[in-house]
């Protein structure tokens, strides 16, 4: 029997495509994205076209002050270590909790497997599965404030996770292998373990893409991993 098919509104239509033209470079950073040139370019109202910008500035991809004009986030390095930070205290905890109950959740296993399965090597290919197996940790604690409170920066992780792979900064074997690892520890009740390797898994992903941005890398951009050879 066919699944529910979901009602998408224009604004978030508009909205889901300038999202994906900021996650693929397309819209670059400080590009300026005005309600004249989006109602022009999707051929919608005005209001239209400021309710879908307004819900990009809303999730961090735009930065939009007041009566100027709304422009692509031009993340530097330091907003790129917040961002970071941010997700680590969410996800350590997360996967502390799980691992306490030897909860391996389904999602993350897919998502992990469909990492495995990416051939393409175009970087969106990596970062969707990547979000979703990040994800599917935090939902799997079952709290809907927690779950909130991570989707409230999945935005700016995204974009983050988008320049990670578009400047092909991390293999993608590494960062499947320490996925698994990090399913394997949650089975095995290991949680402050898993919790130290994410700290790994995340510190030098932030760190290579603080230094991509002109930034001074910290040590963690070059730690090493046991689990593939980099």
């Amino acid at each position: 029997m066919p699944g529910r098919i979901a009602a998408v509104s224009i604004v978030e239509a508009i909205a889901a495509d300038l999202r994906s033209r900021v996650f693929s470079g397309e819209l670059g950073s400080g590009e300026a994205l005005t309600e004249t040139d989006v109602a022009s370019t999707y051929e919608v109202a005005r209001p239209t076209a400021k309710a879908s910008i307004e819900k990009l500035v809303a999730e961090g991809l735009l930065d939009r002050g007041t009566h100027k004009t709304a422009r692509v986030v031009d993340l530097g390095p330091e907003s790129v270590r917040d961002i970071y930070l941010a997700r680590a205290y969410l996800e350590s905890e997360v996967l502390r909790r799980l691992a306490s109950g030897r909860t391996v959740p389904a999602g993350a296993v897919q998502a992990n497997k469909d990492i495995a399965a990416v051939k393409s090597g175009a970087p969106l290919d990596v970062v969707e599965p990547d979000m979703r197996f990040h994800t599917s940790l935090i939902d799997a604690v079952g709290n809907t404030r927690i779950s909130k409170m991570y989707r409230s920066l999945v935005g700016e992780v995204r974009l983050c996770m988008s320049r990670v792979q578009s400047l092909h900064l991390l293999d993608t074997a590494l960062i499947q292998a320490e996925h698994q690892r990090l399913l394997e520890l949650i089975e095995e009740g290991r949680g402050d373990e898993a919790a130290g390797l994410l700290d790994v898994h995340l510190g030098r992903a932030r760190e290579r893409l603080v230094a991509a941005m002109g930034g001074e890398a910290g040590p963690e951009a070059q730690l090493p991993s046991d689990l593939v050879a980099e």
